[in-house]
Parts: structure tokens; sequence; C-alpha cells
């Protein structure tokens, strides 16, 4: 077992992870960057403590299941493979806290959830995913809205429940928008949308002329209820 925890197999010309390797189960940082894998054997399961596993620059087609039961996981390095999807599964990795930016590379996902994590914002790439209709984000630790979704006018559903976000701007030029939630924020106001976009929060009942901006009752996202992260072809 190395003293610090950690071992670095990269830049090894790896084509399997090498079985040994999963006996160190104290092990916290596992570094596979730069080989040829294309799978992990069922035996990584037993590094439950592993927090850091970075398996960019590979050939891995699908993100073997066998990660998402590392329920320890917050940093997950999946860049500059041939990923085109990935599991369910991974809503397992509640401790996650970094956005997975492979999910940039997926051009053809419609449904993203990535609820209940320690997501504090979200990269300006996810504009590159014109297909996507409907993003899920509640239970995270956002303080603010997230400015790329201002730009994503084909967006129809936007969940931003239970986050730390204290105002909203507009949303009335979002041209495909059909409901945004938005309850549980500390928020001042209600965003404003267009006519005929239904809204779930403080506020929703009312017209935006009418929003009363007392102090309200702030409710404290949970960071540790099982999430999603799918996609929908």
């Amino acid at each position: 077992m190395p003293l610090d925890r950690t071992l670095d197999l990269s830049s090894r010309q790896l084509r399997r992870f090498p079985a040994r390797a999963s006996a160190f189960n104290e092990l916290v940082k596992l570094y596979l960057s730069d080989n040829h894998l294309s799978n992990l054997p069922s035996e990584l399961r037993n590094l439950q403590k592993l927090q850091l596993l970075a398996l960019d620059f590979n050939r891995f087609e699908e993100l073997p299941l066998v990660v998402c039961s590392l329920v320890q996981l917050n940093i997950l390095y999946l860049g500059n493979n041939r990923l085109y999807g990935l599991p369910k599964e991974l809503r397992q990795l509640t401790e996650l806290k970094t956005f997975p930016r492979v999910i940039c590379q997926l051009p053809n996902i419609k449904t993203l959830h990535l609820g209940y994590n320690q997501l504090r914002s979200l990269p300006s790439e996810l504009g590159r995913l014109e297909e996507l209709r409907s993003i899920w984000l509640a239970g995270n630790v956002l303080n603010d809205f997230p400015p790329v979704l201002l730009k994503m006018h084909y967006l129809e559903v936007i969940d931003v429940d239970r986050n730390r976000i204290q105002h909203f701007p507009s949303l009335a030029y979002l041209r495909g928008l059909k409901l945004v939630i938005y309850d549980h924020n500390p928020c001042v106001n209600a965003p404003v949308v267009a006519e005929g976009v239904r809204r779930v929060g403080r506020w929703a009942d009312s017209s935006d002329g009418e929003e009363d901006e007392g102090d309200g009752n702030v409710v404290q996202a949970s960071v540790k209820v099982q999430g999603s992260l799918e996609d929908t072809e």
C-alpha cells in the first residue's frame, strides 16, 4: 500500500487494470489516465475509500458500472474517451463535487438529471447540448442561477428546486420554456417567464408585479438524497 494512499498508473500503456491493485483497499486516489483501457474488473469495487478516480484519455465507450459502486468518489475524470452515454447508476455517486464535463461531449442528450449532488456551477460548454430539453438540478448548492441556461432557448423544463439562489434573472425570452421549478430557494423574487409558462415556487400564483419581497422561509438543500443522471435518446 502506498504511504500516501495514492496509486498512479498513468501512461503505462495498460490494456487491463492490474488485478492486484484491487487489494489496496485503503486507496484514496487512483490515476489511470492515458492508457488503453476499455473496461474495468468487478474487483475494483474493493476500493470503497476511493475519492478520486482518473480515467481520462482511455478507450472507454461505456462507463463501467463498477465505477458507480465507489460511493465515496468526489472527483471523477472521464474526458477524452469514446463515451456515447452514461449509465443511470451514476446517480449513486452523490459525493461528486465536480460537474462531469464529459456530458458536454454527448450532443444527443435530451434529459439531464444532476439532482442532489454538490454542484455550485455549470460549465459554459453545456450550451453545446442543443438537443437538451429538460435539466433537473434540485438539491445542489447553486448560489446563482446558472448563466449558461439563459442561452439555452430550447430548454423546456428547468428544475433548480432546493438550492441557494437569492435572485432570479428574467427567463421570459427562453422561447421553448414550459416549466420552471424554483421552490425552496432563499430568493427575493420569482423568475419572470413568458405567457403560458408554468412556475412552481414562491409567488408562482401571483402576477410578477404583485410579488412580495418578504423574508420567507429558507429550506437548506440536502446533498445526501439520491439523484439521477441519465441520457434519453
